[in-house]
């Protein structure tokens, strides 16, 4: 494991000027037109996402679950709408992926929210059962996770990878935009159920996709430093932070 990083309430972030506040609110309202364009085209986007045709889900993929085995039509509860998250925790790993543990830390708090709107939420893994459940529990999550070991359900949606695959450098991930070599990669996925019992997949999306759903990404974009090399410098499981118990100076 790489060291603890130590930052220093004093270190030099950036050569930044300093400037009289008539100076800097002009050069906030000249990025606040970019934050708006932005904003704008973000709404476009996920009115195109809503616009997408869908395919019909024809396998019938059935799932280890504390209930025992669940089909992905369970998976929706009394819900039309059904997000799963593809958490990277292969088998015989001994915890699951750092990135997507970091991921899953949002989700119990958003899903209390966005369960209210139709909408339910499920991780799936190739993990074993008894390795994810050990592991959820080590985390403290509540959220629906269950194990895709010995379907195909993982390979279908472009996360899970053979030997094969992996061998030729480039597994296609990500719609063959990312250039990977690995058996186990991150993703969502997204599916309705209509009344008759049909499921559609509407959507997935992998790789920076997944940055929208990090809230603390979004805190660190809002910093000078930023995200400090994510994942080459201070990111842990939550549990493995060396000030992981240390308090704020509001408590």
């Amino acid at each position: 494991m790489n060291p603890q990083p130590v930052f220093r309430l004093d270190e030099p972030v950036l050569n930044h000027p300093v400037v009289p506040h008539a100076d800097w609110l002009t050069a906030r309202k000249e990025l606040l037109a970019q934050e708006k364009e932005l904003t704008r085209l973000s709404d476009r986007v996920n009115q195109a996402r809503r616009a997408l045709p869908w395919e019909r889900v024809a396998t019938n993929y059935l799932f280890d679950s504390r209930e025992g085995k669940v089909t992905l039509a369970e998976l929706f509860g009394n819900k039309r709408q059904l997000i799963i998250y593809h958490f990277m925790y292969a088998p015989g790993w001994e915890e699951g992926c750092v990135g997507c543990s970091h991921l899953a830390d949002h989700i119990d708090g958003a899903r209390q929210h966005f369960e209210q709107a139709d909408v339910s939420f499920a991780a799936i893994s190739h993990g074993t059962l008894a390795e994810i459940e050990a592991y959820k529990q080590r985390m403290g999550w509540s959220f629906c996770w269950v194990s895709s070991g010995g379907t195909d359900f993982n390979y279908d949606y472009g996360v899970s990878f053979t030997p094969g695959q992996v061998a030729t450098g480039d597994v296609g991930y990500n719609y063959g935009t990312t250039k990977a070599a690995y058996d186990e990669l991150p993703g969502i996925s997204v599916f309705y159920k209509d009344e008759a019992g049909n499921i559609f997949h509407t959507y997935s999306a992998y790789s920076r996709g997944l940055d929208i759903l990090v809230g603390s990404l979004r805190f660190l974009d809002l910093t000078p430093k930023g995200r400090c090399d994510i994942e080459d410098n201070w990111l842990r499981h939550h549990d493995k932070y060396a000030n992981a118990s240390a308090k704020s100076c509001c408590h």
